[in-house]
């Protein structure tokens, strides 16, 4: 017989018999005995968000304090699952003291499962006052995954206040930009936003799902682990270096999700991205990381599917003020901070990393300055080689990776493709309701709000001196003033006055008219509102505090709303019959009529009077609900309006880009509406990070005042995509498009009633109006006789139309009976054709674009012919030496000049330039586009050119005072078209205005 085997039988029992023991053991305690003893802490403090505990409490602590957030899913212990390879541990013997927030499990707490986001943000706040109150220093803040998104939203709350430095680890900034597992943005955003909405506020999630999602992360290698933990059962000298590691994943370090603070944190930074953007909201206030002062490491994880890179070095771009390193370590999420990698390398450079922000120390080696990565180049995601270099590469791993960077290879390809459908499916349904729209349709503004309202209460509507208005709370207000209105005797289809400045209040007010039924007349300080009161039939005016004293001088029934209520302010002049203090109303106490049904406009109903001047001369302006519609819904489809997007509304609520193209169009995409108290360059910049702007509406020259601004300087990548408004100049146009290289210009124009909106959507032509919205009226441009000065007919009898790049009149087909208020002509190019006359003058290219060439009302009569003034503004307006331009006419038709005023720009110093900084070889070049008889008679250097409320530039003054005296400073076209200086024989020669 041979004895040989017997060794390998003894051997094989006795591993029969290790195995099970082991097994034994694991069933019956959860895992092997390790002997491990995790690090003493104290329990300093216990509030209802949390227990602060600080570890090695018997140490002094005269080093570095840093307090480490978990994530919400994980224990707080996972910054001590292995004895010599844990945070604090490792921190420890660095001279730094740990202290460690633990939220506990919130399905044992009390209200723990209706905490919300904001609620640990708040929470994480008062940890560090806490502990900078006992150690008497500022702290490090620190937190690993969803945990140093904590620390970085909280660092943005206080705006680094109390914070030394921040510290994360695989934390993702730019969730959108690159998804865990590689996920499509297109279709994970509407399902979070789904899940956000109408499930998570609803339910919760036990630990036991979260441990599930995160295996689920990478099946494959939570199947290969405990394969190999099964295979090594037998040996357990192999398994206990790993055990506490196991157990933590497996078991011990998962804790429940409370569903609101899920909800909101998907809706917040997946759906809206606003870790990027900014103006998410915490506990009522707007935040932004852009107000992140102190330095940020951020440790990457080169395997790392959760925390992507890419979405982890966002915080370049969040936080611009700051100073952020990262660190790199070959891992995946969770090796970066458990571990024998993160013992190695994650904590020891964490340690270095205090050390150095205090000055005790040396510069980590294994950190570097963070760089943002250029698309399409190595670092921004997980590739398949790192999978493959650090132990990822199973075959079904590695398969899966590779599928999935075809996928990103094939999706890449077909982008353009997929942005069309997303754009179809985005604004299909709002123009094919503004299709549907008919007489008897009810729509409103106030119909819009209220629409909003029930379908999302709870998000944000309002954002002004960085407080936080919700729909539901706008509403509220909403219907409260309705109350006190009618308590004033306001009825439906009644006139009423708004003289306020653009805010929350004013808004309300043009609302609250809207859902009772009357009609909002805007009124404007600038110009004379006796005049105004008597074109709208208005005898009451609702106005703010600021406007008081003006209103009363022009009616004897004023009512005050905004400006703060209760004791906070107070009217001297209410006395409860001419004057009434709106906010002293008892909404409870109105008694509403029964005559009261609330939106019920109709399209055909008048909504709007405002007020435009055509020649110097007031012109009244009527908008029905059916106009209004057509501008809100237009404008938010040509803008992309969304949910996610937040509309800086800079124009006065009386000019129709403040009111149609901004509120309007604003509600119709149920975007935020953002609110300032002026236009400066200071407060934009802060605004536009704190509330995460991501349109600006503008009118006229009103970005000068930003651009142009001494001093003006903003992050490139700040989050604003699109400027939107009306009569942007082209020179200007081009100088927003190089301070916001990632934005778009989409300039609108619309007749004074409203019958043509053009809208310049692709914003590659530069002072171009585009074309005609869907959904809203077609439009022609007729051929004009020059010699009758009227439309020309052709040989078939019908109107010509006219030619590509030919100057004619603009026409807008009448679709509907009740939406035409100005002059209607039939069978104009066909039979039974019915158009509206705008009077402005267009001329079409060859793309079909609309260039516009100013009104008829307007044009230069001069001896050589017709001379058209926009295309001389716009043409000016590119000399980088001139600030402003505007361009008028003067004298009796037939002998009329054309003169154009301009303003030097001012030095980089401030002061304005001098006249012979803009010579006439400029003036030759920038109109050299024009035929000679096409460009200004006369250009005169002014000092100022006076503009409106609305930023328009004001010339009828200047016209008054006739043609420019000679000077150093005015130059004439002689009859070549170039142009000399203005002398005092020139004039004599000229004749230009003489008698005047």
């Amino acid at each position: 017989m041979d004895f040989s085997i017997l060794p390998s039988v003894g051997s094989a029992v006795d591993r029969v018999v290790a195995t099970a023991q082991n097994g034994l053991e694991v069933l019956r305690l959860g895992g092997l005995d390790t002997g491990t003893q995790p690090a003493p802490f104290q329990i300093v403090e216990t509030e209802n968000m949390f227990r602060l505990r600080r570890y090695f409490p018997d140490d002094p602590g005269t080093g570095p304090h840093v307090v480490l957030v978990p994530p919400m899913m994980v224990s707080a212990n996972v910054y001590d699952v292995t004895e010599h390879n844990g945070a604090v541990s490792i921190m420890h013997e660095a001279g730094i003291t740990p202290w460690v927030i633990d939220f506990g499990s919130p399905d044992r707490e009390e209200g723990g499962m209706e905490r919300t986001l904001a609620d640990h943000i708040v929470a994480v706040s008062r940890v560090i006052d806490i502990v900078r109150e006992v150690v008497g220093q500022d702290v490090h803040l620190g937190g690993y995954s969803q945990g140093g998104m904590f620390a970085y939203q909280t660092a943005a709350y206080r705006r680094s206040k109390g914070i030394a430095s921040l510290i994360t680890f695989g934390s993702p900034v730019d969730v959108l930009g690159a998804l865990p597992l590689g996920l499509p943005a297109n279709l994970v955003a509407p399902g979070a936003e789904f899940m956000a909405d109408k499930i998570l506020p609803h339910v919760t999630m036990p630990s036991w799902m979260a441990r599930a999602g995160f295996q689920l992360a990478d099946p494959v290698k939570t199947a290969r682990s405990r394969i190999d933990f099964l295979r090594r059962l037998h040996d357990r000298d192999a398994l206990l270096p790993r055990e506490d590691q196991r157990r933590f994943i497996e078991a011990d370090g998962w804790v429940a999700w409370s569903g609101p603070a899920i909800a909101e944190l998907l809706r917040q930074f997946v759906v809206h991205n606003r870790m990027v953007s900014g103006g998410f909201v915490i506990n009522g206030d707007l935040v932004t990381l852009a107000e992140i002062t102190c330095p940020v490491l951020a440790f990457v994880g080169e395997a790392d599917d959760i925390g992507q890179p890419k979405a982890v070095r966002g915080i370049l771009r969040a936080a611009p003020s700051a100073d952020v390193y990262e660190s790199r370590v070959p891992v995946g999420h969770f090796g970066l901070v458990v571990g024998s990698t993160a013992g190695a390398q994650t904590w020891p450079t964490t340690s270095e990393w205090i050390n150095w922000q205090e000055g005790t120390g040396e510069k980590p080696e294994r950190m570097e300055h963070m760089r943002e990565v250029e698309p399409g180049r190595s670092g921004g995601g997980v590739s398949l080689s790192s999978r493959l270099t650090h132990g990822l590469g199973a075959v079904a791993d590695a398969g899966a990776a590779a599928g999935r960077e075809v996928f990103e290879a094939a999706n890449s390809i077909q982008r353009t493709s997929l942005a069309v459908a997303q754009e179809s499916v985005r604004t299909v349904p709002r123009l094919f309701r503004l299709g549907q729209i008919q007489s008897g349709t009810r729509i409103s503004l106030g119909k819009l709000m209220s629409e909003n309202n029930k379908r999302a209460k709870d998000s944000e509507l309002f954002l002004f001196e960085n407080r936080v208005l919700t729909h539901a709370q706008v509403n509220t207000r909403i219907d409260n003033v309705v109350a006190g209105l009618i308590s004033c005797g306001i009825r439906p289809g009644q006139h009423v006055g708004v003289l306020m400045d653009t805010r929350p209040s004013a808004l309300v007010v043009v609302a609250a008219l809207s859902r009772i039924g009357a009609v909002s007349v805007m009124l404007s300080g600038e110009w004379n509102l006796d005049e105004m009161l008597r074109m709208a039939d208005t005898r009451m005016i609702v106005t703010d505090p600021s406007h008081l004293d003006v209103a009363v001088e022009h009616s004897k029934n004023v009512l005050v709303l905004g400006g703060g209520s209760g004791d906070s302010r107070a009217i001297a002049q209410a006395d409860g019959n001419t004057i009434i203090d709106m906010e002293q109303i008892d909404p409870a106490a109105v008694e509403i009529p029964s005559w009261y049904r609330p939106d019920p406009g109709l399209a055909g109903d008048l909504a709007f009077v405002l007020f435009t001047r055509a020649g110097g001369k007031l012109t009244r302006w009527p908008i029905t609900n059916h106009r209004f519609a057509m501008s809100a819904f237009g404008a938010a489809s040509a803008a992309g309006l969304t949910s996610g997007d937040t509309v800086y509304c800079l124009p006065p609520l009386h000019h129709a880009s403040g009111l149609l193209t901004t509120l309007g169009a604003t509600v119709a995409g149920r975007s935020r509406i953002a609110l300032s108290d002026g236009v400066n360059a200071e407060t934009f910049t802060t605004e536009v990070h704190r509330y995460g702007v991501t349109v600006v509406s503008y009118t006229w020259s009103m970005m000068r005042e930003i651009i142009r601004s001494p001093g003006f300087s903003i992050n490139q990548h700040n989050p604003i995509r699109l400027f939107m408004g009306s009569g942007m100049p082209p020179g200007l146009w081009e100088e927003v498009l190089n301070s916001f290289p990632r934005a778009k210009v989409l300039e609108f124009f619309a007749t004074a009633d409203g019958s043509a909106i053009l809208a310049n959507v692709a914003g590659d032509k530069i002072g171009s109006m585009g074309q005609a919205l869907p959904e809203t009226n077609p439009v022609q441009i007729a051929g004009v006789d020059p010699v009758r000065e009227s439309l020309e007919v052709g040989d078939s009898g019908y109107v010509r139309r006219a030619d590509i790049d030919e100057v004619g009149v603009l026409l807008s087909r009448a679709r509907q009976r009740f939406e035409s208020s100005s002059t209607v002509l039939r069978d104009v190019f066909s039979s039974h054709d019915r158009w509206e006359l705008s009077g402005h003058l267009f001329r079409r290219d060859s793309d079909g674009d609309y260039w516009y060439m100013g009104t008829a009302a307007a044009i230069v009569r001069s001896a050589d012919g017709f001379v058209f003034l926009p295309p001389i503004e716009d043409a000016l307006s590119r000399v980088k030496a001139i600030d402003q331009v505007v361009a008028y006419a003067v004298g009796e038709p037939g002998e009329q000049v054309a003169i154009a005023a301009i303003t030097a720009r001012a030095s980089h110093a401030g002061q304005t330039s001098k006249a012979d900084s803009i010579t006439v070889t400029q003036l030759r070049t920038a109109l050299g586009g024009l035929p000679a008889k096409q460009r200004p008679h006369i250009i005169a250097l002014v000092d100022e050119i006076p503009v409106s409320e609305s930023y328009r530039p004001l010339w009828v003054d200047m016209a008054k005072r006739g043609v420019p005296s000679p000077g150093a400073r005015v130059w004439y076209r002689d009859e070549d078209g170039r142009y000399r200086r203005y002398t005092k024989s020139a004039a004599a020669q000229l004749q230009w205005g003489a008698g005047k």
